[in-house]
């Protein structure tokens, strides 16, 4: 896809003995970052997404403009795979269409998508409602058209556990698969019996989603493994480790008029122009002067 390098997402999964983590990124800084520290893919979340761009929780407020956008900012900044949290496609079958044509073209390696009720909320929030299964089916179906490519990865995610319990979430999970999705996400089990019970039933691969004090058990990587998982997202690591810093920063700039005390948690001047790769734009700026 473009200019990409490494391996592709549909290749990273071909391999069942392994399980993929995706941290979650919500704007260019936080995937150069991810890529920077060694991941092989990532995730763009859309709870991220939605409190860095416009400053409002994960509750149905990012339209499907915002997510295309940070999207491109997001792939262009980094060169390997950006799966991208597509909420319920924004609308109806058509506009899920548009949306998988939009982010393929611009290089997304494919989407989540989910089968609540728009306006969506996070999936640990309360309050969730989901459409009837045949209607997510043929959104799904049209995500699945839409693609130009197999290795587009188009993760079906059921919301069904809360509003209507695990056995529908499940029976959704395979009907999903059978329609043609090609990894499967039960969003938030609430034990590790469900997520157990999850993978026992549904053959297909399967995503868990790792919400720091959500309502699913937060397990390690190799846990999930280990019950049968392929995908490990941790969608809210970086955005909560980066809003801690920030807090505990500005708390001192503004309590004591200078920063000299929480330097231990910044990094430098010299190191973050590095990172930016400014030696590369300041060679760039010789070269047409």
């Amino acid at each position: 896809m473009h200019n990409k390098t490494g391996v592709s997402l549909r290749d990273q999964l071909d391999d069942r003995n392994k399980i993929l983590v995706l941290p979650g990124v919500f704007d260019a800084l936080s995937a150069k970052m991810a890529e920077y520290v060694g991941f092989n893919a990532m995730f763009q979340t859309g709870y991220g997404s939605s409190a860095a761009l416009l400053g409002m929780p994960d509750f149905g407020l990012l339209n499907s403009g915002e997510t295309v956008d940070n999207a491109m900012r997001i792939i262009r900044a980094v060169r390997v795979p950006v799966l991208v949290d597509a909420d319920t496609g924004y609308g109806n079958p058509l506009n899920v269409w548009r949306l998988v044509r939009d982010l393929e073209s611009l290089g997304a390696a494919g989407i989540f998508l989910e089968d609540q009720v728009w306006p969506k909320r996070c999936g640990h929030m309360v309050g969730k409602d989901v459409i009837p299964k045949d209607e997510y089916i043929t959104k799904l179906k049209a995500a699945l058209e839409a693609r130009q490519s197999k290795d587009f990865i188009i993760v079906a995610r059921t919301d069904a556990r809360a509003p209507i319990g695990l056995e529908e979430a499940i029976e959704r999970g395979k009907a999903y698969r059978k329609a043609g999705a090609d990894v499967i996400f039960v969003e938030a089990p609430r034990s590790v019996e469900e997520l157990k019970k999850v993978a026992d039933e549904i053959d297909a691969p399967l995503v868990a989603n790792m919400i720091e004090d959500g309502v699913t058990p937060n397990l390690s990587a190799n846990e999930l493994l280990k019950l049968g998982y392929q995908i490990a997202v941790f969608p809210l690591s970086a955005i909560y480790g980066a809003t801690f810093a920030m807090r505990k920063v500005l708390t001192e700039l503004k309590n004591t008029g200078t920063t000299k005390d929480a330097r231990n948690i910044m990094v430098t001047f010299k190191d973050f122009n590095q990172f930016m790769n400014l030696d590369h734009f300041v060679d760039l700026e010789r070269r047409y002067a």
